[in-house]
């Protein structure tokens, strides 16, 4: 954990932009420390819960790309679930998400959570106040129930502003590449604005309890969210580089008997480039 702290900050905290380069070094930096938090994960057997919420086009997707994308698969897992289907809706609302909850040794991030309820579900009427309500009383007792267990839980929440959440709806109009991230409901978010924020101040109020805080990432600058996003993530679980023996290549076995099947027999991809 010394490395984490050895930061190099070139630039003030308080400026809006951050060079590419120093970005691209510092995500780097971050990247090799998460495969050593990764090692330590396995090495003690922790169970790791990391939740991302907020507004569409906020940048949690972007951040959990930056965080999943240099560690082993098997250990840091995504879950980002679809609509319920109706068996789902007739249970319990949290026994959909039990089932992903990590076995020892795994680190778990939830692209959107059980929080969908206070969210989503609560502003475009998908559930009942009734169900609501419920969910606010027994959210809090759900995660004490997750944190005794001896799970680590982390929730952060990406705070966009309206101008800016607006200028990325309108890039992924105009680049083919991002349409799909454009649905009906985003688009109805953006109609929603005010009370998407009500919600939000509401299920702070009842859920960022003192065992299980909300983690308020601002958002407009993606650079600097990813990357302080990933600096707090690392600096929430204490861990040591777990020191692995160098790696040596093996001689290759020959075989001289062994004759390769000839090329002309095989099916190649065609090469366009």
């Amino acid at each position: 954990m010394d490395n984490l702290s050895r930061s190099v900050e070139p630039e003030k905290r308080d400026t809006k932009k951050i060079s590419t380069a120093f970005y691209e070094k510092e995500l780097a930096r971050l990247q090799v420390e998460l495969v050593k938090l990764q090692e330590w994960i396995r090495h003690k057997g922790l169970k790791v819960v990391v939740i991302f919420e907020g507004r569409d086009a906020a940048g949690k997707g972007g951040v959990i790309k930056r965080i999943s994308q240099s560690m082993n698969p098997r250990i840091c897992k995504i879950v980002a679930l679809g609509t319920p289907s109706s068996r789902e809706k007739s249970q319990w609302y949290f026994q959909r998400y039990v089932p992903h909850l990590p076995s020892a040794g795994e680190m778990i991030l939830f692209d959107r959570s059980w929080y969908n309820r206070a969210g989503v579900e609560n502003v475009m009427g998908f559930c009942t106040p009734e169900e609501y309500n419920e969910f606010m009383r027994s959210c809090p007792e759900f995660e004490r129930m997750i944190i005794r267990s001896g799970i680590i839980l982390l929730k952060y929440w990406f705070s966009v502003s309206d101008e800016e959440q607006e200028k990325r709806f309108q890039g992924r109009i105009d680049d083919p590449t991002k349409t799909w991230k454009l649905s009906p409901m985003d688009l109805k978010s953006r109609e929603l604005w005010i009370e998407y924020s009500r919600a939000k101040d509401e299920m702070f109020k009842y859920t960022d309890t003192k065992q299980s805080p909300w983690y308020v990432v601002p958002a407009d600058n993606k650079k600097r969210a990813r990357l302080n996003c990933i600096h707090h993530l690392l600096s929430s679980i204490p861990y040591e580089e777990i020191n692995r023996e160098k790696i040596t290549l093996p001689p290759r076995r020959e075989d001289k008997a062994y004759i390769r099947t000839p090329f002309a027999n095989q099916t190649f991809v065609p090469e366009v480039y």
